[in-house]
């Protein structure tokens, strides 16, 4: 999703847990903190991130993380 899109990644996002009744996955998860990340969305970013680990019970793997610090590296928000 390019950076205006991340809105419409979130939509679907939530359309797949609502209507399919399909748990996200890692891959999921990755892409659509991606999505944050080009959006320059890094709030958005972390929510998800956060979400993944307590209502999703997965583990980050190396794309997770890469996304993660480049949205927060986008966002000034590297501490995070």
């Amino acid at each position: 999703a390019k950076g205006g899109q991340w809105q419409k990644a979130a939509e679907v996002f939530g359309e797949l847990r609502r209507q399919a009744g399909l748990t996200p996955d890692i891959v999921t998860y990755s892409a659509m903190i991606s999505a944050c990340e080009k959006g320059g969305r890094w709030d958005k970013a972390v929510g998800f991130f956060r979400e993944m680990q307590l209502q999703g019970g997965l583990e980050p793997n190396t794309i997770t993380y890469s996304a993660m610090i480049s949205a927060c590296e986008k966002g000034g928000q590297w501490e995070k």
